[in-house]
């Protein structure tokens, strides 16, 4: 069994235009919306053993702002990667549950592509800052990962917890 938690990185700062698109950091609310995922994560069990992030400034802090206790794998294949490209890293990895932080829209087409039945959840479909999708593969090795396979466990957006 692998588990999967897709994560797209929490809310950024479009405060100072002149900044490159991938150096762009986590504004006040996407801070405090990542330390909420962090403890939602750790309250329900959700525990990575490995955490692949895309080398962006604001998905390296969603990770360093959850808290986990992981290793990070940053690769710069995963900035607004495609879900092609996230499936391919993905079947890479080592461990038994991995965290993925990436961008919109790969992942959450990804998320979508992913699971056999979608999680009965109003956001699911537009996948915010900070959503997260917990999903299970009755699978021995990443490499075995298919689309359609997936058993969504948990999903929850940053609005959930916060508000």
């Amino acid at each position: 069994m692998k588990t999967l938690i897709l994560m797209r990185h929490g809310k950024s700062s479009w405060g100072d235009p002149a900044l490159d698109d991938h150096d762009r950091p986590l504004n006040d609310r996407g801070v405090a919306s990542v330390e909420a995922l962090g403890n939602w994560l750790r309250e329900r069990g959700h525990l990575p053993d490995r955490a692949l992030v895309s080398t962006a400034r604001r998905t390296h802090e969603t990770f360093r702002g959850l808290g986990l206790d992981c290793a990070e794998d940053a690769q710069r294949a995963l900035y607004l990667a495609e879900p092609d490209t996230m499936l391919e890293t993905l079947r890479k990895a080592e461990g038994d549950t991995v965290l993925m932080i990436g961008h919109n829209p790969g992942i959450g087409w990804l998320a979508q592509d992913l699971v056999t039945a979608a999680p009965d959840h109003p956001r699911f479909e537009d996948y915010p800052t900070g959503a997260t999708l917990v999903v299970r593969f009755d699978v021995g090795n990443w490499s075995e990962v298919r689309p359609g396979r997936g058993e969504a466990v948990d999903f929850i957006v940053p609005r959930d917890l916060t508000d």
